[in-house]
């Protein structure tokens, strides 16, 4: 799988304001900020953006994924 291709799998699941991957194909560094994460958890947002995958995380087409997730407000501030 490439970046564009995950990165394209998160983004139809979840409106993003922002999401970029990183990675060598196997283990993946994303950074996404989305507002469907207002209220939530850091592993609700997690879990949020693993059901977008399905099953790919299951049969090892992601075989690793790290992710930092933010809400707009905590990305501006993450920014500043």
């Amino acid at each position: 799988m490439t970046a564009d291709q995950l990165q394209a799998l998160i983004t139809a699941g979840i409106a993003c304001d922002h999401c970029t991957l990183e990675g060598d194909g196997r283990h993946w560094y994303a950074t996404i900020v989305s507002t469907a994460f207002e209220g939530k958890r850091l592993i609700q947002r997690h879990q949020q953006v693993y059901a977008t995958l399905g099953s790919r995380m299951q049969t090892d087409e992601v075989h690793a994924l790290s992710m930092k997730t933010y809400t707009p407000a905590e990305w501006a501030a993450q920014s500043a």
